[in-house]
């Protein structure tokens, strides 16, 4: 079992996304609003105020999405299937897709929408 996590800078692509997963047999995921940590910093936090020129061009907010996932080599698929439509993760700043093995989990099956 692994846990699938893909984060989508942009925010355009969240329906082609989640049309994607429902087609790779994916039902259970969730979908986060997510911040990123260097514009918090540089507009939030006054010390940090110097980064805010860094911080030109980048995005502030993103969506994540994770999922349980019993497939290992879902990540290449839903890469594919995702440049079909214009969302390429090798392009810089579009996002990424990974997935993290997990050892155990307690709960109830159902709970887990495999």
């Amino acid at each position: 079992m692994h846990l699938l996590i893909v984060i989508l800078n942009e925010e355009k692509f969240l329906e082609d996304a989640l049309s994607v997963l429902v087609e790779l047999g994916v039902t259970g995921a969730n979908v986060v609003d997510v911040r990123s940590m260097g514009p918090m910093l540089a507009y939030d936090v006054p010390i940090f105020a110097g980064l805010r020129y860094q911080m030109e061009g980048r995005r502030p907010y993103a969506k994540m999405l994770f999922a349980l996932v019993q497939k290992e080599g879902i990540v290449d698929e839903i890469a594919a299937n995702l440049k079909d439509v214009g969302l390429d993760f090798e392009e810089p700043g579009m996002g990424f897709v990974f997935t993290v093995p997990i050892g155990k989990i307690i709960g109830k099956e159902q709970d887990l929408e495999l």
